[in-house]
């Protein structure tokens, strides 16, 4: 009986999908930075019996059709927008993704960015590199306290939830607002719930950790920048297409927002000059919400668990279609 057939979409450290060579013929792509390419990926994926996969790989239905052994996709992400999951789940496919073990660190990386963004680090840095700092004056590069402020977080899940535990460290005011409201953050951290505009008009730093769907999309408008503070600070890592870049553009450029921490983009990556890097008041980074040695590993690890939970008949540890278990 011949063995399962793995394909892991891009170079990882051996030590951590050794596993999987004890139970499967493993391929995988020889790069670490450059996604696979579409041809490629449907040559493996049609003899795949698991396909190891990245947020970069667009696994819809022309794909599952091609793959006719398949029997799961493993995401190396919480977001699974990449994947058409309803049509996985009609070809009997499970797929999982890496809940839990990214939280903390990437509520880390929201409140480095946040405030970062907010007393002007990486400006401050790159004045003294520039050699411009000849003096010290009472206003010079002066940014906006953190403290005692109004935290607005829109997507109150895990990630979200430790994004408003950091926040009670700087005693803010912590708002919310999720398609459930989360009880639990309400009594545990003393977070409000509010609606979607009451957050965007009364925040001082106003926080997307939203999934990407299609009633996510574009969430944040004209509308939704023109409800802000003039004071207001966005902060967006969840995914890119929660916002409308043009938007965001206008409300920068027109001073409706005072600026924007990102981590994400609507199609990435961004180029050096992408419109919204003219802003001084704009801090980007290259999608790094997770990105710890000891973090990325965890969740390499959780993906190999998963793979191998499947192709020995158990049920994965994290999935998401889990009306398949049923």
């Amino acid at each position: 009986m011949s063995k399962p057939y793995i394909y892991i979409t891009r170079k990882l450290p051996e030590e951590v999908i050794a596993p999987l060579f004890e139970i499967a013929d493993v391929g995988m792509w020889e790069k670490e930075e450059d996604p696979v390419p579409r041809d490629i990926l449907k040559k493996e994926a049609s003899r795949a019996t698991a396909l190891y996969t990245m947020l970069t790989e667009d696994i819809d239905k022309e794909l599952f059709d091609l793959a006719e052994n398949l029997k799961v996709v493993a995401n190396l992400a919480v977001g699974y927008d990449n994947i058409d999951i309803d049509y996985a789940t009609k070809k009997g496919v499970y797929v999982c993704n890496t809940p839990d073990v990214l939280s903390d660190t990437t509520a880390d990386l929201v409140f480095a960015l946040l405030m970062a963004t907010a007393r002007r680090v990486t400006e401050g840095a790159e004045y003294i590199k520039q050699g411009k700092w000849k003096h010290w004056s009472p206003l010079l590069m002066v940014g906006h306290d953190i403290h005692h402020k109004t935290i607005g977080i829109v997507g109150m899940g895990r990630i979200g939830e430790k994004v408003a535990l950091r926040a009670t460290g700087f005693e803010m005011d912590i708002l919310y607002h999720n398609r459930r409201r989360n009880i639990e953050v309400e009594e545990g951290i003393g977070a409000s719930f509010t609606s979607f505009d009451e957050l965007l008009s009364t925040s001082d730093f106003i926080v997307c950790m939203a999934p990407l769907t299609s009633e996510t999309e574009n969430m944040f408008d004209n509308r939704a920048f023109q409800l802000m503070k003039s004071s207001a600070i966005f902060i967006n890592a969840a995914r890119g297409g929660v916002v409308n870049e043009e938007a965001l553009f206008s409300a920068l450029k027109n001073k409706e927002i005072a600026g924007a921490g990102l981590d994400v983009f609507k199609d990435e990556p961004i180029s050096a000059d992408h419109p919204l890097l003219a802003f001084k008041n704009v801090l980007a980074l290259p999608h790094i919400g997770s990105a710890t040695i000891e973090t990325r590993y965890k969740m390499m690890e959780l993906v190999t668990r998963n793979i191998l939970n499947v192709l020995k008949g158990d049920s994965p540890e994290t999935i998401v279609n889990d009306e398949l278990l049923n």
